[in-house]
């Protein structure tokens, strides 16, 4: 009988350990909240995520129209008017690449992941400006601009250079007159009728924070990116054709149609719905191309996985305590299995807030180490043996050993999780195999 209410008492303080872990939990969660925070006052000072489409041909226009209209006796009329209207011109080819240098920053504690674009966009057209369809008709053609939209110009390095057929143009704030998030440079205004031949190239330098979008409009697309940043994500609908990624970095490249995207429907479908050029990131469904440069597993990550290994930790402390009572005859107090539990999640807080300021290695040493030497210390005194209390220590630094090669490891986590369960459960298996419950039952 008091083997069965020991074990419930045994389940029922594992189960209390839920709580200082769940409250743990919650700082983390405050803390990435904290982390959020650094991350948008950071985009507020230099840039938040960038996007870059571009360039696009707009050509704009004044046409006199027929138009019928009602007097206010009802009387249908026929009055001339003149309307400002613009033809949409995307590249047919579209050429984009750039190197993406990595920077840090830092906002109180955090540190955020910030990027400068060193990059060039080289496009070629080809079009038809279009005939006047009849004398009656009047169209005077204005003055064509070549606009880029850049999500957040503040970005912007320096001064942009923007070539078109080996002459330099003037590059100008706005997609339009209007402004928009952008920049534009103006043309000589064609005749009708007139085929133009244009090929740019736009060099620039563009910081953003965390993560780049760059929309394909031409109807052939080729965009390289490279860093030296070794830890990226495709985070756009459209993922890489080639994406290479070692010790020094990464090089990705895309070549696509415009057959694959959507993207020039959807900028003519914003325009003429009187939006001038639509934002790049603004786009709902459209598809784009997205890289970010990341930490693969970061602090607050590590430490979230850390917690949800915690109550096993406390659940394997608590058997180890539970077969000592019953093969030694050892008596160990309900007090004591509880301070052994809120030592072990103590680790986790000290883990948490030592990471904030050192590596993470450094912290998980030093807070694994404290909470090893405390319970190897105090468990020499429970346990009446200074050898049993080393043992303890012993088996505790195993699972630190374990949980950090968990922690750290991006793709192998949940397998290496797995096998750690399986073996941790065969050695309980393999230890009391000759156990007789019964008698030890009977002697209880």
């Amino acid at each position: 009988m008091r083997l069965g209410m020991k074990i419930l008492m045994v389940l029922g303080l594992t189960l209390a350990i839920l709580v200082p872990l769940t409250m743990i939990r919650g700082v983390i969660q405050e803390r990435e909240g904290y982390r959020a925070q650094a991350v948008a006052n950071v985009a507020r000072s230099i840039a938040g995520r960038q996007s870059f489409a571009g360039p696009v041909l707009v050509v704009p226009y004044r046409e006199q129209v027929a138009v019928v209209e009602r007097d206010k006796y009802g009387v249908e009329q026929t009055v001339q008017r003149v309307e400002e209207r613009q033809w949409v011109f995307f590249p047919k080819w579209l050429d984009i690449g750039g190197t993406l240098k990595p920077e840090t920053r830092r906002s109180g504690l955090y540190e955020v992941r910030a990027y400068a674009w060193h990059g060039q966009a080289q496009a070629g057209f080809d079009v038809r400006i279009p005939n006047d369809p009849d004398a009656a008709r009047v169209r005077s053609i204005g003055q064509p601009r070549l606009g880029y939209a850049i999500g957040d110009v503040r970005g912007l390095r320096g001064k942009p250079r923007l070539r078109v057929d080996g002459r330099e143009l003037q590059v100008l704030q706005g997609l339009d007159e209007q402004g928009g998030g952008g920049v534009h440079a103006l043309l000589p205004a064609p005749r009708a009728g007139q085929q133009l031949k244009l090929q740019s190239r736009f060099d620039f330098n563009l910081a953003g924070t965390q993560a780049l979008d760059v929309v394909p409009l031409g109807d052939t697309n080729r965009v390289v990116l490279d860093s030296s940043w070794p830890h990226p994500s495709s985070v756009g609908t459209l993922s890489p054709g080639t994406l290479e990624v070692g010790d020094d970095g990464f090089r990705a490249q895309w070549e696509l149609p415009a057959l694959a995207a959507n993207t020039q429907a959807l900028y003519l479908r914003g325009m003429q719905r009187g939006k001038g050029f639509p934002e790049p990131g603004a786009l709902a469904g459209i598809d784009g191309i997205g890289l970010a440069l990341i930490d693969p597993v970061d602090v607050y990550t590590k430490a979230d996985r850390a917690t949800k290994y915690g109550l096993l930790f406390v659940a394997l402390t608590f058997v180890g305590f539970f077969m000592f009572e019953l093969i030694k005859q050892l008596r160990i107090h309900p007090i004591q299995y509880g301070l052994v539990g809120l030592a072990l999640a103590i680790f986790f807080l000290l883990l948490v807030s030592l990471s904030e300021h050192i590596a993470f290695g450094w912290a998980y040493l030093v807070a694994s180490a404290a909470c090893i030497g405390l319970l190897g210390f105090y468990l020499s005194a429970v346990l009446r043996s200074v050898l049993r209390g080393l043992g303890f220590a012993t088996m505790l630094a195993t699972l630190y050993a374990a949980l950090y090669g968990l922690l750290v490891s991006e793709d192998n986590a949940l397998v290496l999780g797995a096998g750690l369960l399986f073996v941790i459960l065969a050695a309980i298996m393999v230890l009391t195999r000759k156990v007789d419950w019964y008698r030890l039952s009977a002697t209880q």
